[in-house]
């Protein structure tokens, strides 16, 4: 262990040992456990549980249990409540060292079911705890690590299509980087971070088709690795889309939308029961869309059909079975790229480089679960996951073989067809037990995953048109006979050749969270076995590797926790060394330190975070010119450490805020090439700060009218990863300002959002070769949307 872990280590001791005599005198602590059924004695799901005053709830399991650990002594109202339910509250009274047992009944309410969604709406940007599909059932003011959540009210509110779009904007640290239109390039803590689907990696080179937000009920963001969930990947994180399940609650909504750059879309949300004693239920999601582009011949049309059935086998047992098609027909890949040897931003922000007489690029994309879930006992429960991914592409990209200082370019088109298929399972259970004083809850698994793209990019060809074309005076339609023809006579597999990217991979963990002092301080000790094989270009690496996670979290008091996180991953490479030995993979370490509290009775939330990210056996090409042979040196180190700030809920009744700074300080510790020791790791902003304040209005004049504005700024941007030539520009300041005027009543809502108000030209790119590259985003548009609840 190095001198910083060692004296960060040395300092969460301190911190625990500080507070031991604050926990001698602090007051005692009890349970709550219940369940919640329907009149007809049928248990009810994913009941919403709180305790008035307080900032601790939860949500009732499948068979329709509950359990509030960690309840201070006194007397409390609980609160039970759901979309479609009449509320009940009762009064209870915690004893220290007993749990108190309720049983609760919540019948049906149309009237409910309005009230609910409407008065809720202005509240509901916090969230307390984490989706099944993360596996662990702390929530999150105990986790011992930074994990933020972007709720489906939140995207409404700010109108976001799919993750192409603002996501990144309420999460600390977050950019957006490279896209083709089809799939999203998040970056934080130093790094890309991989996309999730229901608790499963989807992460490959290109694809699956970024989600939709039709089907989405939230995005979890977790900063840095997570041994319960992942090892090896990068060690800065990634980010998990939950997709929407039945709840139990007949009901509806459909939303029209138009826009700017002739944007129009539909969604319908289809919710409710299959069978009269509620154990079938059904969840239907329904996309269409066709959106046009700021730059001329440019589109994006899709469509999406997300049907989820749930059947509850008996009162431990379901069984969820969900499908997703989405369909995409985009112009070329590649076609929102701008270039220019002269710098940035030097031609007008509707500068394209496509023609209107080019085919369009497809996708299809399929993706399957079936879910498992089985109460073993009261406090025991088994889930079972399997996952298909298959996703087609079909089409054309873009790219140039050069550009001058006078603007002529030579375009270049590559056909781009793909086939990309994952194969996913996961079986894990949670349980708790305890022995003597000690709560320890328990968690472990196995997980297992094969990945496979492959793609034909190899025939390419100049798009010749009449005359040069020239970026400052831009001549468009190339005649038909010029265009190039792809060959698609053999099948893709044979046309890939080595164009193969692969990875197999298995893992088994086990988490025991261990609570002491009436479960104010936890203890997590975790550690995870994970092998795999990658395929790069028929280039092939296994790896085994031990993954370990400590982590400490103590509750000063019912709403604030502090915390300590030491965890590991690994990222295999494909390569060898001058003498033939193939490479270690990077070791990614994270010391991470941050403070959790919620504030007025927790109806908002903050957490700072600290934390340092060591990359160890970074690899550097070498080309030996005598005898032109190309190998890797593998004597490089990274360090990524930053500070992260993140505020949400509701400050005052009807103003809810989501702010959020991040520091992020990425740099090159060490190098083959000492020179570059001290440079900046591409790919992240040093300082960026979101925030979104939207107020909602109670008087009778104006009740239900909604304001809210936003921003993004980010400072010192780096660029992604691509080198070129000494002296080129770095990328500016960015900054973006949008707002949103709404309204709402029991059946219907409307809203107008605008983006980029101040009509800023907003880019981002890199320098490349000789040349620069960038993509513009729209000037100031707008969308208006319209929503029905039936």
């Amino acid at each position: 262990m190095n001198k910083i872990s060692t004296h960060l280590l040395t300092l969460s001791l301190c911190v625990c040992l500080s507070w031991l005599s604050h926990f001698a005198v602090a007051q005692s602590y009890g349970n709550i456990s219940g369940s919640v059924q329907s009149p007809k004695g049928e248990p009810l799901a994913n009941i919403n549980i709180a305790l008035e005053g307080t900032s601790q709830g939860t949500s009732t399991s499948a068979d329709g249990s509950f359990t509030l650990s960690r309840v201070a002594e006194g007397s409390y109202t609980l609160v039970a409540s759901s979309v479609g339910y009449t509320t009940q509250k009762r009064n209870v009274t915690v004893k220290a060292g007993e749990t108190t047992a309720l049983q609760l009944q919540l019948s049906e309410s149309a009237t409910e079911l309005s009230g609910i969604e409407v008065q809720g709406q202005a509240a509901q940007y916090k969230v307390d705890v984490p989706s099944t599909s993360l596996r662990i059932q702390t929530p999150l003011l105990e986790v011992p690590q930074n994990i933020q959540v972007i709720n489906r009210e939140m995207l409404q509110d700010q109108r976001i299509f799919d993750m192409l779009e603002g996501v990144s904007r309420n999460v600390s640290g977050v950019t957006r980087l490279e896209h083709w239109d089809n799939y999203a390039r998040l970056n934080m803590r130093g790094s890309r971070i991989a996309p999730f689907r229901n608790g499963m990696n989807v992460q490959s080179s290109w694809g699956p088709l970024t989600e939709d937000m039709s089907f989405v009920e939230r995005i979890e963001f977790v900063k840095g690795p997570a041994g319960f969930m992942m090892a090896n990947g990068e060690p800065s994180g990634f980010y998990n889309v939950v997709t929407k399940k039945p709840s139990g609650v007949t009901r509806g909504e459909a939303t029209l939308t138009v826009g700017s750059f002739d944007t129009y879309r539909a969604t319908t949300d289809l919710d409710g029961k299959l069978s009269e004693d509620g154990r079938l239920l059904y969840r239907l999601n329904l996309m269409g869309q066709t959106k046009g582009s700021h730059r001329p011949y440019e589109y994006n049309n899709r469509y999406t059909v997300a049907p989820v059935i749930k059947y509850q086998i008996d009162d431990r047992t379901s069984l969820t079975a969900e499908y997703t098609y989405q369909y995409a027909q985009t112009s070329p890949i590649g076609s929102a790229y701008v270039f220019s040897a002269n710098g940035y931003a030097d031609l007008p922000l509707d500068f394209t480089i496509a023609e209107p007489n080019l085919d369009p690029s497809t996708v299809h994309d399929h993706s399957t679960f079936l879910l498992l879930e089985h109460q073993l006992a009261d406090n025991w429960k088994l889930s079972g996951q399997l996952a298909y991914f298959n996703y087609e592409a079909s089409g054309s990209s873009f790219w140039i073989a050069g550009v001058d200082e006078a603007g002529d370019m030579q375009r270049t088109m590559s056909i781009w067809d793909a086939l990309n298929i994952g194969k996913f399972g996961q079986f894990y259970v949670n349980g708790e037990v305890q022995t003597g004083g000690i709560t320890h809850k328990i968690l472990g698994g196995l997980d297992l995953g094969s990945k496979r793209y492959i793609a034909d990019w190899n025939q390419s060809a100049t798009l010749n048109g009449p005359t040069t074309f020239n970026i400052y005076n831009p001549v468009h339609y190339v005649p038909m006979d010029s265009l190039p023809q792809f060959d698609r006579s053999r099948s893709l597999r044979q046309r890939a050749g080595s164009n193969i990217l692969s990875q197999t991979y298995s893992g088994i963990y086990l988490q025991d969270e261990l609570h002491f002092w009436d479960e104010r301080l936890r203890l997590t000790l975790a550690g995870r076995l994970t092998s795999s094989t990658d395929n790069q270009y028929t280039n092939i690496t296994e790896n085994t590797k031990f993954t370990p996670r400590t982590g400490l979290s103590i509750s000063v008091d019912p709403m604030t926790s502090i915390y300590a996180l030491y965890d590991q991953a690994f990222l295999p490479q494909v390569g060898n060394t001058l003498d033939g030995k193939g490479l270690e993979p990077v070791t990614g370490n994270n010391v991470e330190f941050g403070l959790k509290k919620d504030w007025f009775d927790g109806r908002w939330n903050s957490t700072l975070a600290l934390y340092r990210i060591t990359k160890n056996n970074v690899a550097q090409s070498q080309f030996d010119e005598e005898t032109g042979i190309s190998y890797y040196v593998q004597i490089g180190q990274t360090q990524t450490s930053g500070i992260e700030l993140d505020i949400k809920g509701e400050i005052v009744p009807g103003l809810t805020l989501v702010w959020n700074y991040a520091l992020t300080d990425s740099e090159i510790t060490e190098d083959v090439v000492e020179a570059n020791i001290g440079n900046p790791v591409p790919g992240f902003a040093k300082h960026l700060t979101n925030g979104w304040l939207n107020y909602r209005f109670n008087s009778k004049l104006i009740q239900g009218l909604g304001l809210s504005l936003g921003y993004q700024w980010q400072v010192e941007r780096s660029t992604w990863s691509w080198a070129g030539s000494s002296g080129q520009e770095a990328l500016p300041d960015y900054f973006r300002l949008d707002g949103a005027i709404s309204w709402q009543n029991e059946k219907f809502n409307v809203a107008l959002n605008v983006n980029n108000i101040l009509d800023e030209y907003l880019y981002s790119g890199s320098a490349y070769s000789t040349y620069y590259y960038w993509q513009t985003e729209p000037p100031r548009n707008f969308r208006l949307s319209l929503g029905y609840k039936f």
